[in-house]
């Protein structure tokens, strides 16, 4: 991250090393993950079951804890600091209307894509009742919880008004970002409404504050190949690949969906609004992909987004701060795709037809419900329920999708955090900034 005034609190050593580091621990992670549930799990589960409890999650929660520690003060900081760089309340306006137009326009567009292509692929038609009640019953505990997380969710005046904290410590202390979120941003406000010398001390004091998590996002990257291997391992040790096979059609209609917003979409809007070479864009968010991939979190990879954006795309401090933030919380192109595709699919194993206004509705259900998805590993799966219910699908149907849905959390936020930079590039350019790609 770059301070205001054009440093580097602490260079980042070999970068290009690190990602590919990073990017082994992920395949090894992987391979030994899957070799352990084929040639293991069926011989000694405990020794299996023992080592991820011992060893291989607990290396994997530390990476990530440290990576969440330090959400909410970069959050607050690079927020902060970006509202008050822009200065002119004018111009705060305007950029956050590209941001907000950006994130919405994009999200519903990721919906149409889901359910054009659940429509037409038909995935829940061909999943036979047998399987489909064996799965109701296999993860019907789990289903139960999601369920009772929904039941806890809050939407229309309630939702607004608890945007605004009575405390902002206490919901920091929470992780409700909604309210850090608005405090940042008033915050910020507030700073450019100081007189110079006032501003530019708080202006440094926030510098400083960002500088510091840069520092300790160093230290938790030094630990990241090791941590990518544990949380990798842990997956797909414990994954059950015989559910994945008699939901291939449905995983496969999913991540088709996502290859389309990452290879079609965003490309198109890079080339066609932001002017910028895509693939270039592509190649230098590797890093980020690889972190949002094995981390299953927007908000745990947060601080990489930030990271590479600045340094290696070119974005300027203050644009990033203000996008890339707001985005880890309200951005959710991947998550939205994967709620219409899900949704469908689960009236298609149930028999409830939805018809075309049923399906405008699920578009508009999951771009809200999206913008109000927790940043973290299956923070989606609870506000679905919302939008099952909502349209006659029946809620304990989750079940039958949770068996997959860690391989599709993981593949879904990898489109979540490309959107939130993609904004930040596209919004740099229409300020007039010069990047690097």
């Amino acid at each position: 991250m770059t301070s205001a005034d054009g440093t580097t609190p602490a260079a980042a050593p070999s970068e290009g090393a690190l990602s590919n580091r990073i990017l082994l621990g992920l395949l090894l992670g992987a391979i030994c993950g899957i070799g352990a549930n084929l040639f293991l799990v069926p011989r000694v589960p405990e020794v299996v079951e023992a080592a991820n409890h011992w060893v291989f999650v607990p290396v994997g929660q530390i990476f990530l804890r440290m990576l969440f520690m330090v959400v909410i003060p970069l959050v607050f900081s690079s927020l902060a600091l970006g509202v008050a760089s822009l200065g002119d309340l004018k111009r705060l306006g305007r950029v956050g209307g590209r941001t907000m137009g950006y994130f919405l326009s994009v999200t519903a567009f990721s919906v149409a894509i889901g359910l054009v292509l659940v429509n037409v692929l038909r995935p829940g038609e061909g999943l036979p009742a047998d399987t489909r009640d064996k799965l109701l019953e296999t993860y019907r505990g789990e289903a139960a919880s999601k369920m009772e997380s929904a039941g806890k969710a809050e939407f229309g005046p309630s939702l607004l008004v608890n945007i605004v904290p009575r405390n902002p410590v206490e919901a920091a202390a929470k992780g409700d970002m909604l309210p850090v979120i608005f405090f940042a941003l008033l915050f910020g406000i507030g700073v450019t409404k100081l007189a110079p010398e006032k501003s530019g001390l708080w202006m440094k004091l926030l510098e400083g504050l960002a500088d510091v998590t840069v520092v300790i996002i160093g230290m938790a990257l030094k630990i990241a190949p090791f941590g990518v291997f544990g949380l990798i391992f842990s997956v797909t040790s414990r994954f059950g690949f015989d559910i994945l096979r008699q939901l291939l059609l449905f995983v496969g209609t999913v991540l088709l969906g996502l290859a389309l917003l990452i290879l079609v979409v965003y490309p198109a809007l890079l080339r066609f609004r932001a002017g910028v070479s895509p693939w270039a864009f592509l190649k230098k968010m590797r890093p980020v992909m690889i972190t949002a991939f094995s981390t299953s979190s927007s908000a745990a990879t947060l601080p990489t987004t930030i990271e590479v954006s600045e340094r290696d795309l070119g974005v300027p401090p203050q644009i990033a701060g203000f996008v890339l933030p707001l985005g880890a919380t309200l951005n959710m192109n991947g998550t939205a795709l994967f709620e219409g595709i899900a949704c469908v699919f689960l009236a298609q194993v149930f028999g409830v037809h939805l018809n075309l206004g049923q399906q405008l509705f699920v578009i508009l259900l999951a771009v809200l419900t999206a913008i109000g998805t927790a940043g973290v590993p299956g923070g989606s799966i609870p506000l679905l329920v919302l939008v099952l219910t909502s349209v006659g699908v029946p809620a304990e149907g989750i079940a039958v999708i949770i068996g997959v849905d860690r391989l599709l959390d993981m593949a879904r936020t990898v489109p979540n955090v490309i959107g939130d930079a993609s904004c930040a590039v596209y919004v740099a350019k229409k300020e007039g900034f010069t990047l690097k790609i």
